[in-house]
């Protein structure tokens, strides 16, 4: 799995972690079982502080989508798809509502938010990376929706 930190993005960076296991798993890419890098494999990665990805691996332990396997690491729990599919979900519906509530209060009608909202998914389509994209690809254009 590729992660992907923008220290500018008003995301605090620990989040930015915690989100991309959450969609990871949500998506399949980290399967039940499987272990997570070290603290120190992925710090060095990224290029920032062991404590950083330290407090993101303690969020996901304490929210259950991770346990500790002594001896040989961090691991995805069992139930944990569940949990994340939820969490995608909470955290998008969350953002879409934010834009569209700024939409309307800045006075665009519904007919108009929904027109540029379906412009925008348009243009997006098959162009964005996600969590199950190889470094520098996107999404493939032939895959459905």
């Amino acid at each position: 799995m590729f992660f992907s930190i923008d220290p500018n993005n008003g995301i605090a960076i620990y989040e930015q972690i915690v989100r991309q296991v959450k969609f990871a798993v949500a998506d399949g890419v980290l399967i039940p079982g499987q272990l997570l890098p070290s603290v120190r494999t992925l710090s060095v990665q990224l290029a920032i502080n062991p404590n950083t990805v330290a407090k993101a691996f303690q969020i996901l332990q304490t929210e259950g989508v991770c346990e500790s396997l002594r001896g040989r690491g961090l691991a995805i729990r069992s139930d944990a798809v569940v949990q994340c599919n939820q969490a995608r979900r909470t955290l998008l519906v969350e953002r879409l509502r934010s834009a569209i509530s700024e939409a309307l209060h800045g006075g665009l009608s519904t007919k108009e938010v929904r027109r540029l909202m379906l412009d925008q998914l348009g243009l997006l389509d098959g162009n964005v990376a996600t969590v199950a994209s190889p470094v520098g690809s996107v999404a493939d254009e032939s895959e459905p929706a």
